[in-house]
């Protein structure tokens, strides 16, 4: 029954994208069609739920805060259709081995790096758990770049504004199984090279890119 409403919900949602915010996907990496893969995005507004997911033709699992719907029959129901509730204040082992089991039965579940919406439009730095996730499951990344969600809805926003609405998938990164000295510095190597890539996806600078340009303009503006 929970599969007819999530198709349901997928079919609602995609007419609704495109008939609003001119809905288009744009795929760099074909996305597979069975087997356990994580996808990552940014996080720029409440809309990037329902907006990657309709992006996406396969049933995904989607990790996201613990109080995002703190009506418990809302709660339940869109734990049915795939929510996983993570606790954000610490790495949540239950949330994380919930989206374990999805992928190791074979589904994709969607993951936020950036634990939070950005507030100023910009990428903000990944956060160790998609690399604990990463290192636990083995499983190929995807990134993502949901370009638009930020102007449609962003932070304390009160009301949708129809903007053009995209995502951009990146070609899929593998991260080779080790034994890292330092697991908190191996994840959060993880979170950043996952970050990188989602720039890249959406055609931005990635973060050595940007702290290079900011080298070089602070040498230009000491030395002009």
């Amino acid at each position: 029954m929970s599969g007819v409403i999530y198709w349901g919900l997928w079919l609602l949602f995609r007419v609704m994208a495109c008939l609003l915010f001119r809905f288009r996907i744009d795929r760099v990496q074909v996305f597979p069609k069975t087997g356990g893969v994580i996808v990552a995005a940014n996080h720029a507004s409440y809309l990037d739920i329902p907006l990657l997911g309709c992006a996406i033709r396969r049933r995904v699992c989607f990790i996201g805060r613990a109080n995002l719907f703190p009506n418990r029959f809302l709660s339940w129901v869109l734990q049915r259709l795939g929510w996983i509730p993570l606790k954000t204040h610490r790495l949540d082992r239950k949330a994380f081995g919930v989206a374990l089991a999805h992928l190791k039965s074979g589904t994709p579940v969607v993951i936020f790096p950036e634990g939070s919406r950005t507030e100023d439009g910009q990428l903000q730095p990944g956060r160790p758990g998609i690399g604990y996730l990463v290192e636990e499951s083995q499983c190929q990344v995807i990134p993502a770049y949901i370009s638009g969600t930020f102007k449609v809805l962003p932070v304390k926003a009160k009301r949708l504004r129809l903007t053009p609405v995209s995502v951009s998938f990146g070609k899929s990164i593998d991260f080779p199984k080790g034994e890292p000295i330092n697991k908190k510095q191996e994840y959060e190597k993880i979170g950043r090279t996952v970050m990188d890539h989602i720039a890249q996806a959406g055609g931005l600078p990635t973060s050595r890119q940007a702290e290079s340009m900011s080298r070089i303009f602070m040498f230009l503006l000491f030395t002009i």
